[in-house]
């Protein structure tokens, strides 16, 4: 009696939940895919696994197919052919990945072709297959676009030198940590979305005490909005090249003082010596490189050996550089080539000629490139990223608003160190914790 109580109250459990999963999948999608779709799509997989892996031709029989009869070689159809061993399904947020043990000469490439066949059968939003550890791949399935808001839903803990900029296609959040990779370049065309994808990174990197500075080659109009958190804003090429020649002579100093503390890197000096990180934002990149006269071509010069000097010193000087533009090509000289070897971490969003993107990702993967090259107009934040295990995969960044950017530079400003170069302030100036800061409701 009690047992066939505790199956009635189980049925009614599971009736209850069927009912309202369209409401609880609306309302909270992370608690529906918990409770209700994560589970189905696990039935799904095991239940359609053998059936989809023989249809495609990935499943190989115990036997060979051909058979000796005689002086006669027979050939018949396999029988009981084998699927490729799946794994314990691994919960994400909003999907599951799950470790697939392929047959002697398989490839995960063979898998990836079936990628399209799994997202039908497993009815999902979309599956990827990338390759692990010898004779294995993992498959990654979503429920729903995780491109698809503009929000970041959850955070992880803060760290030094790391912000949250946004959502993978793996539903993993977006992270820029220069601890791990030192220099970035970031492309896109206008309205791709890297003003947005800077003004995200900006608002993380302005909570931290991390000195901050600017090089923007439009007059200042997009990175002046972090004005008062920036201890130095260049506004054009010869401020810019003023403030990159003072940000070498910092680089020599540390240098020194690293050498004489015996440290290798400014995170090994004592606590009495530590020096604070600086991050150098430089929007329009092009404009730094573009000669018109003889003056020109020396000043560009100068401009390009220090970027170069930044960029090789920097990682353990504590010296990080984001370099930005609408158009990064060879055609700008072997300095921008130089250069753009130097800067591993990489974002590419929608650009208007394929030179860009191939100085972007073509050194990285071709398929990477290719996929950068298929970001519709319509698409605006998507971009093609590394990933932390090197790999290139699909990102959105946080939409942030010039009117978050503002308050978040004013609430954070006492936080700029003075500079005592190109524009130097008087007085830190005070937060101002009257004005709520937007961005930190989208992800906070």
């Amino acid at each position: 009696m009690a047992l066939q109580l505790l199956w009635v109250l189980l049925l009614a459990l599971v009736m209850l939940a069927l009912a309202l999963g369209p409401v609880l999948r609306d309302r909270h999608p992370y608690v529906w895919w918990c409770l209700l779709g994560y589970p189905a799509t696990v039935v799904r997989a095991r239940l359609s696994w053998r059936r989809l892996t023989t249809m495609l031709g990935l499943a190989v029989p115990r036997r060979p197919a051909n058979a000796l009869l005689g002086d006669l070689v027979v050939r018949g159809d396999p029988l009981k052919p084998v699927p490729p061993q799946l794994g314990m399904p691994k919960l994400l947020r909003g999907g599951l990945s799950i470790r697939v043990r392929l047959h002697p000469g398989q490839v995960p490439e063979q898998l990836a072709l079936a990628a399209d066949a799994i997202t039908h059968a497993w009815r999902v939003y979309g599956v990827r297959v990338t390759s692990g550890a010898r004779g294995f791949a993992t498959v990654t399935a979503m429920a729903w676009d995780p491109l698809a808001a503009s929000s970041v839903p959850y955070l992880l803990r803060q760290e030094m030198l790391r912000a949250v900029v946004g959502m993978r296609e793996d539903g993993e959040q977006w992270v820029i940590n220069f601890r791990r990779v030192p220099h970035w370049l970031i492309v896109g065309a206008t309205r791709s979305g890297k003003s947005t994808l800077i003004a995200a990174l900006v608002s993380q990197l302005a909570r931290q005490r991390v000195a901050l500075f600017g090089i923007d080659l439009k007059g200042g109009m997009e990175l002046s909005l972090f004005e008062p958190r920036l201890s130095a804003l260049a506004s054009d090429r010869s401020q810019a090249a003023q403030l990159i020649g003072e940000l070498v002579r910092e680089a020599e100093a540390r240098m020194k003082l690293c050498r004489t503390a015996g440290a290798r890197s400014i995170w090994d000096l004592p606590g009495r010596h530590r020096l604070m990180p600086i991050v150098v934002i430089v929007d329009e990149v092009a404009e730094l490189y573009l000669t018109a006269t003889r003056d020109d071509k020396a000043e560009v010069g100068e401009i390009s050996t220090n970027l170069l000097r930044l960029a090789q010193l920097g990682a353990a000087l504590g010296i990080h550089l984001v370099i930005a533009g609408q158009r990064v090509g060879s055609d700008l000289g072997p300095g921008v080539t130089a250069l753009r070897a130097q800067l591993g971490g990489r974002v590419c969003h929608r650009v208007s000629d394929p030179g860009t993107a191939e100085m972007a990702l073509g050194d990285l993967d071709k398929d990477a490139l290719t996929a950068a090259q298929q970001i519709t107009p319509a698409e605006q934040g998507i971009a093609i990223t590394t990933g932390d295990d090197g790999r290139w995969l699909r990102a959105r960044s946080i939409h942030t608003t010039p009117g978050q950017a503002r308050r978040t530079a004013r609430k954070h400003a006492h936080l700029a160190p003075t500079w005592p170069g190109l524009t130097e302030t008087t007085e830190p100036a005070q937060s101002d914790d009257t004005e709520p800061d937007d961005t930190e409701g989208v992800y906070l």
